[in-house]
């Protein structure tokens, strides 16, 4: 009888976290819901979870702080058993600025989560689940954003350039522990429909841009969802060190 897939999805109390939580459930994984403001937000996927049948759990931590992902990864060691996979999408966005703008402040908020927080979660989930430590092997999909290839002028270019580490990161742990049956991905969704463009102060910002991309429209985080499940999923058993770009063709 094969174990239980056990996954953690941070920042999955909303947006491209959210649904793939659900997806995930209705595949059979034991989640870890992540979330570090919006416990009720949070709640209610669990609880969506449960009422289908499935298994969830709410955990609230700050991946930017490096003892709170610990303890993060201490309860889903008791609370779930041995974690079998991680996606790596919590993520912090501040208003709409130029390279003038920045702020150092805002620039170390942004990077010790969207840049460290994904490290150490890694680093968290590899020590559970390397084959050299007695573990299960596992799969961590990265959520990474078209804008480290687009830089994000006039924008992002702050949010776009921790999204380069995050690339970089992905390809160099990919190589690091492909021996020790550990597959590491990432997906880089365009402009999706989600929470997060309000926060940098245009919440119509898929609507203003969609109509210019090759598809025509922007797009839905399930769409982003199926292409981090497969990731998870045994059918990508051979794909490490990969990118799936979910960008409308741009």
């Amino acid at each position: 009888m094969n174990s239980p897939k056990v996954t953690l999805v941070t920042g999955g109390s909303r947006g491209i976290g959210k649904a793939t939580a659900l997806l995930l459930a209705e595949r059979g994984h034991r989640l870890c819901i992540n979330y570090r403001q919006r416990e009720a937000e949070a709640l209610a996927v669990v609880e969506t979870i449960r009422e289908r049948g499935g298994t969830a759990i709410a955990i609230r931590a700050d991946i930017s702080d490096e003892q709170q992902i610990i303890e993060l990864f201490t309860q889903i060691d008791q609370q779930l058993g041995p974690i079998t996979g991680l996606v790596n999408n919590a993520a912090r966005l501040f208003t709409q600025a130029t390279v003038e703008q920045l702020a150092a402040n805002r620039l170390h908020q942004l990077f010790a989560a969207n840049i460290s927080g994904s490290i150490l979660c890694a680093r968290e989930a590899v020590k559970r689940m390397s084959t050299l430590h007695q573990g299960l092997g596992g799969a961590i999909v990265n959520v990474s954003s078209a804008a480290s290839r687009l830089g994000s002028p006039f924008e992002y270019t702050d949010y776009a350039a921790s999204k380069g580490a995050i690339d970089t990161f992905t390809r160099g742990l990919s190589l690091e522990v492909a021996g020790a049956g550990i597959r590491v991905n990432a997906v880089r969704p365009g402009f999706i429909y989600t929470e997060m463009h309000a926060q940098g102060g245009e919440a119509g910002r898929v609507d203003r841009l969609g109509s210019q991309l090759p598809m025509g429209r922007g797009g839905q985080p399930i769409e982003v969802a199926y292409a981090i499940a497969w990731l998870l999923s045994d059918e990508a058993s051979y794909v490490t060190g990969s990118f799936i770009d979910l960008a409308g063709g741009r």
